[in-house]
């Protein structure tokens, strides 16, 4: 072994353990409870094993490893225990992450899977802000109207916290969360808003009616509401906010 491969397989000490957080999502069952945590909801093991088809006790045991490691955050309520995502770092890390994995996915065998793959496509929320096609757009928009700038990477400007004061949007202060933060989106393949504003701005749509959920998923569907004052706000076209 030459000094250069001494150098990869043993890290200079002190440094990031990368390789730990690495081996902690190479495993397919728990990068698949984690992709699943994406919804910002707490789950149960239970709930968990049976989204991924593991048995309860395999379910356990890698929870275990993901609280251990930071990535997965553990509530109790009772008898009942709870797993979430243990921040919007998190959750940002793992939609990166997705962004960048081949798609390897099998096909859909029916038209329910079909339709619900379309509707995270196009629409869902990422932790506790919004992606796919429309959260994209929106960031799309904002960079155009010069609310967010680019030019020192992305940033709320003077004009996007006027706009988000009008539209009566709250972004919470005094936190270590970053106010704007870029994520890469794991459909579009392209970054769409997070941070704090992200939060907010999806919190707000929720609130005014903009956007609801599609069920039990992680997708959201536009609104009459929301289609009108996101045209109105950011000038994106019905087509584009309409799921086909």
């Amino acid at each position: 072994m030459d000094r250069m491969d001494k150098q990869r397989a043993h890290p200079h000490p002190g440094g990031p353990d990368l390789a730990a957080v690495a081996k902690l999502l190479a495993d397919g069952t728990r990068a698949a409870f984690c992709l699943a945590l994406l919804d910002g909801r707490a789950w149960t093991a239970t709930e968990l094993a049976r989204h991924a088809g593991v048995a309860p006790s395999t379910a356990t045991e890698h929870l275990h490893a993901l609280v251990r490691g930071n990535l997965l955050a553990e509530e109790r309520q009772g008898r009942h225990r709870y797993v979430r995502l243990a921040g919007p770092h998190v959750a940002e890390l793992v939609e990166s992450l997705a962004a960048m994995a081949p798609g390897h996915a099998p096909a859909p065998r029916s038209l329910s899977a079909v339709g619900r793959r379309q509707a995270l496509a196009h629409a869902r929320t990422c932790y506790d802000h919004l992606a796919g096609t429309v959260g994209v757009a929106i960031t799309d928009a904002m960079i155009e109207r010069e609310l967010l700038d680019l030019e020192h990477g992305l940033a709320l400007t003077s004009a996007g916290a006027t706009w988000l004061e009008q539209l009566g949007v709250t972004v919470p202060t005094g936190t270590r969360r970053p106010a704007v933060r870029s994520c890469l989106d794991w459909t579009e393949r392209r970054p769409h808003l997070a941070g704090a504003v992200g939060g907010a701005l999806c919190r707000h749509a929720f609130d005014t009616g903009w956007i609801t959920r599609v069920g039990t998923t992680r997708a959201v569907a536009v609104t009459s509401l929301g289609r009108e004052a996101l045209r109105g706000d950011l000038g994106l076209s019905d087509e584009l906010l309409s799921r086909k």
